[in-house]
């Protein structure tokens, strides 16, 4: 009999007086009993609604049901089908906007906890098992993946297991990509992120670092080297700034750059020195996840006051619902209708103030949300001594400078089509490379289009 309670399973949590002042996970997981009970609240549709929110088609259905036989094997099997990475999707897909949004039970309650049970079942498998997948044998093919994030992790995979011999080229010395240097390690912690990619090297797939290509190597030069096809999924990790006065000063970061030295440098362990300000009040500018991140390990680091600067309201805040709800538990404060206009520097050229300027929204934009503008004569001034900018990104430029034949659009993103090639033969492209910085799964997603259309490109050349 299904389980018709209107509301989720509560996910167990670290209390937020405490998680704030750490960089350990903040939800717990489902215990057995609790993802059982969670798992039957499905109804096991004949239509499977669920299914059409997942961009990577997970069979959502089945891997539930499989939890209430307690077959958990056989539920990671199912997810793993479709789904290279479960435990990182488990933990950072925006479920409520994807396959929780299509879920019947969210009519007249919460949907189904996808999302929650997913990472239950993966956490479960990593924790009971040490099976090793079997190497695939080669079909003597050279595959480059450009970038080790999850639209190249996911190419590389899907490839892998169809016996090509792949090799993942990553800038940084860790591969993970937006994973390890982007996330912070109290929403996905990086162990979880290499036993993924541990997983993924067990099928084969070589990962070199330290590999800038379009510095160290060209794509011209990795074809000369016998590779023939190349998928790029290199992200979207170059930072845009507002453009107003004092961006300039010493305390100012991009998000970026912050998290970068707090996530990859592990900034926040003891032993590491890595140089990052140690603020007592900061302003992250920006509504989405990454600021919400931002802010988040601000606050652990110390900074007893963190503002998130936005300037439309807590409705067009385009954060998680669950990640603005957790950085408001732990103290963070919102300034929300608020602009910057200035950041103001001390005599040796430190931040010590940010000036805003009080905004309503007025007619709707492009973008279907009612466009902000600014109120006459509301300037006020925040005392901050670090401002954390996280007003988007683009892609780097690095490979369309160095690879002829290869079109970007106005943005700078790659131009791909719905194969994810691009405008160069046997060069395909996906994720934030080409979308601009969106999600893990979506990026997955792509990797995974790219992988069938890298096989049938190669299998024409034959």
């Amino acid at each position: 009999m299904p389980n018709m309670s209107l509301k989720k399973i509560k996910m167990p949590e670290q209390d937020p007086s405490i998680r704030n002042k750490n960089f350990d996970e903040v939800s717990l997981g489902y215990t057995l009993d609790m993802a059982i009970e969670e798992a039957s609240r499905c109804l096991n549709c004949k239509s499977k609604p669920c299914i059409s929110g997942c961009p990577v088609e997970v069979n959502i259905p089945d891997f539930i049901q499989q939890i209430t036989k307690n077959d958990l094997d056989a539920a990671y099997k199912s997810i793993t089908n479709s789904n290279l990475l479960p435990a990182i999707c488990g933990r950072v897909c925006p479920q409520e906007s994807q396959c929780e949004q299509k879920c019947v039970r969210g009519i007249k309650g919460e949907p189904v906890g996808i999302g929650r049970l997913e990472r239950f079942v993966a956490d479960y498998h990593m924790n009971q098992t040490n099976v090793t997948q079997e190497k695939i044998p080669t079909n003597g093919h050279k595959v480059a993946i450009i970038g080790s994030g999850p639209a190249g992790l996911a190419c590389a995979s899907d490839l892998a297991k169809l016996g090509y011999e792949v090799t993942i080229f990553e800038a940084f010395h860790t591969p993970g990509g937006v994973l390890v240097y982007g996330i912070p390690e109290f929403r996905l912690p990086k162990a979880i992120v290499k036993k993924e990619i541990d997983a993924l090297k067990d099928l084969g797939v070589n990962i070199m670092t330290n590999m800038v290509i379009g510095k160290v190597l060209s794509i011209d030069e990795l074809q000369e080297m016998g590779f023939v096809a190349f998928f790029i999924g290199t992200g979207a990790g170059t930072p845009s700034f507002m453009g107003i006065p004092g961006e300039s000063l010493i305390g100012v970061y991009s998000a970026n750059e912050y998290l970068t030295r707090i996530n990859l440098m592990k900034a926040y362990k003891k032993g590491y020195d890595t140089p990052i300000r140690k603020s007592k009040s900061v302003a992250v500018v920006g509504g989405g996840n990454v600021a919400m991140d931002a802010a988040r390990s601000a606050k652990r680091l110390g900074a007893e006051n963190v503002y998130i600067i936005y300037r439309r309201s807590i409705d067009e805040l385009p954060a998680r619902r669950e990640e603005v709800h957790h950085a408001m538990e732990e103290g963070i404060i919102f300034k929300l209708l608020s602009n910057p206009v200035k950041i103001i520097g001390d005599q040796f050229n430190e931040v010590c103030g940010i000036e805003c300027v009080e905004m309503e929204l007025g007619e709707m934009d492009a973008s279907g949300r009612r466009r902000p503008v600014a109120k006459e004569n509301s300037n006020f001034l925040v005392d901050v001594d670090t401002v954390i900018m996280s007003i988007g990104t683009s892609p780097n430029p690095l490979i369309r400078q160095t690879t002829p034949g290869i079109e970007t659009n106005k943005w700078g993103c790659l131009v791909a089509d719905e194969k994810m090639a691009t405008t160069r033969p046997g060069i395909f492209a996906g994720g934030d490379a080409v979308t601009g910085a969106a999600t893990v799964i979506l990026a997955m997603g792509a990797g995974k289009t790219a992988a069938k259309s890298i096989d049938e490109y190669i299998k024409n050349k034959l």
